[in-house]
């Protein structure tokens, strides 16, 4: 299936979008009960009961910027978080927190804020760099900072793959086509690989949560359907490669964003995340760890 080719000014408006939104520089715990009822991770109400779907909708259309964590799941974070732990954040700009208007540290300064707000339990080290790639984060991986820090953590999470997307916009911005999304896909698996790998080499008992990303492009280009297909195919290798490995992990996030109507969760630059989209990021990786660590306690 071939990529419909674009006229070149229109390759060349697509490219400048998306290199000024990447690359600009902006200013073993006791078990719980189950929180999450289904893969929506829909909102709990104070009895428990998970919100009914029009209640549901109706809520975030009268307050999208309420606050970003329910009660319950606060007191399941209090409750899961009584041994001190060491969190390692990797990635690019989505976890250095490239867009977060407070300037807090994007979903881990928010992850840090939550969990430690009455008690110091959980120390986080945020390696994110703005533009990284697959590719640069192996690089990355050899470090000795990065490495000290992997060697003692018990949590890695990881954001990495949409710059990988970006640089096949950018060598190809003239001919694009899907075969070139295909290629560069297979090569970003194997690099996906070798980042679990030399992680695993690392530490072997960490847990390691790869978080999905999000389609930024459609919304200045809906009318492209491949768009949504290479990141959705994106996502797939990356929860293939993440559940190869044992206490791997894929953190899907596409839906927070196709969901929401979205100046919301979005910055000024209609592609990184603001501090309300920080909060639900935060809050899907807070959902899925205790649930993962409830299972495993089980």
């Amino acid at each position: 299936m071939i990529f419909i080719k674009r006229t070149f000014i229109l390759s060349i408006i697509i490219i400048s979008i998306i290199l000024l939104a990447f690359f600009s520089t902006p200013k073993k715990q006791k078990p719980l009960n189950k929180i999450i009822e289904d893969e929506r991770m829909s909102e709990i109400d104070s009895d428990g009961e998970p919100l009914d779907e029009e209640l549901e909708t109706a809520m975030m259309k009268e307050d999208p910027v309420r606050d970003f964590i329910s009660d319950q799941l606060k007191r399941a974070t209090n409750f899961f978080f009584t041994n001190e732990i060491n969190v390692v954040a990797i990635g690019d700009s989505l976890t250095e927190g490239v867009g977060d208007d407070t300037e807090n540290g994007g979903y881990v300064g928010v992850l840090d804020e939550t969990i430690n707000e009455e008690k110091q339990l959980v120390h986080f080290d945020n390696f994110g760099k703005r533009g990284n790639r697959s590719g640069q984060l192996i690089e990355r991986l050899e470090e000795r900072e990065i490495k000290k820090a992997i060697e003692k953590s018990h949590i890695v999470l990881i954001t990495i793959g949409a710059n990988d997307i970006m640089q096949v916009f950018k060598d190809n911005f003239t001919d694009l086509s899907l075969d070139q999304f295909t290629s560069e896909q297979i090569k970003y698996e194997q690099r996906l690989e070798t980042i679990f790998d030399t992680i695993k080499n690392l530490n072997e008992d960490t847990e390691i949560y790869l978080i999905g990303f999000y389609n930024p492009f459609k919304r200045y280009f809906s009318d492209i359907e491949e768009l949504d297909y290479i990141v959705e195919s994106w996502n797939t290798i990356g929860a293939d490669v993440a559940n190869r490995y044992e206490k791997g992990y894929f953190i899907p996030m596409v839906d927070i964003f196709d969901e929401a109507e979205n100046e919301f969760y979005l910055s000024g630059d209609n592609f990184h995340p603001n501090h309300t989209g920080y909060e639900m990021m935060a809050e899907r990786i807070l959902q899925f760890v205790i649930h993962e660590g409830e299972r495993n306690n089980e």
